[in-house]
């Protein structure tokens, strides 16, 4: 079985972050593992507060892993200090870590600040150059590409800047774009477009951890970037289809919509 690890936030109410990380693995029949960077208050309403681990914590986490087992694939989400980053991505570094899927939480839905201001210059100079691929949407890019994202054009630029500072792979999502949601891949060489449907659903909590986990679990299964892509945004596009009204807000993804009704 391929083993894939992700390092991430923990959510209490278990719609993103390292749950839907998990479930997300599980789909795909990959055995899924965890380093928890981040404790998180939150529900389908948004984020009350959050915890950062210490360093030292996240290190000997990734740490213990690497030295019992063999990772295939990883996925790196909420980082929020400088610190922090600089430790998963030295780590990582010591371990030679494969097929690194980096999903840069930077916002909440809810507007909670995830990763402080002055860890964005962290994350890209340092996570960035070891990463397989970067999953930003369209207010992550522009933030990391420092333009204004408006259409398709605007989207294959950021890719570009992003990709010059050292990520093999750049994915820009633009699900937050009017329209027909279209992501663009590019590798260095050539633009790939990924083009999906507007789902209407309120329910869309945990979509980039998501759709980051599934990547990673493709990648470990031995897809290419671009087929990992493909699979992974079929399966979320099912997800959200499925995805269930729980709570008083924006309710979470049915990462397991594939196997309902298979054993009735």
């Amino acid at each position: 079985m391929k083993k894939v690890l992700t390092i991430a936030g923990s959510d209490s109410s278990g719609g993103a972050g390292i749950q839907a990380d998990l479930k997300t693995f599980s789909a795909h029949f990959v055995y899924g593992m965890s380093v928890i960077t981040s404790i998180t208050a939150q529900n389908t309403k948004g984020i009350l507060t959050a915890f950062d681990l210490p360093k030292e914590i996240i290190e000997m986490q990734i740490r213990a892993i690497y030295e019992d087992i063999d990772v295939d694939a990883v996925k790196i989400g909420m980082l929020s200090s400088r610190e922090n980053i600089k430790t998963v991505a030295n780590t990582l570094k010591y371990y030679k870590a494969k097929n690194i899927v980096l999903d840069p939480v930077m916002i909440s839905k809810s507007g909670f600040k995830l990763l402080k201001d002055e860890a964005i210059t962290t994350l890209i100079e340092d996570l960035l150059p070891i990463c397989t691929i970067i999953t930003p949407n369209i207010d992550e890019a522009s933030l990391m590409a420092g333009i204004r994202i408006k259409n398709i054009e605007d989207m294959e630029k950021a890719c570009k800047i992003i990709y010059e500072f050292g990520a093999e792979n750049v994915l820009v999502k633009g699900g937050h774009l009017d329209g027909e949601p279209i992501d663009v891949l590019y590798d260095g060489r050539e633009f790939t477009y990924f083009k999906g449907k507007r789902i209407k659903s309120q329910n869309t909590h945990g979509t980039g951890c998501t759709l980051s986990s599934a990547i990673a679990s493709n990648l470990a299964l031995g897809y290419s970037i671009a087929d990992s892509v493909k699979r992974s945004k079929e399966y979320i596009q099912g997800a959200i289809e499925n995805s269930f009204s729980i709570g008083c807000g924006v309710g979470p993804l049915d990462h397991f919509y594939r196997f309902r009704g298979a054993n009735e």
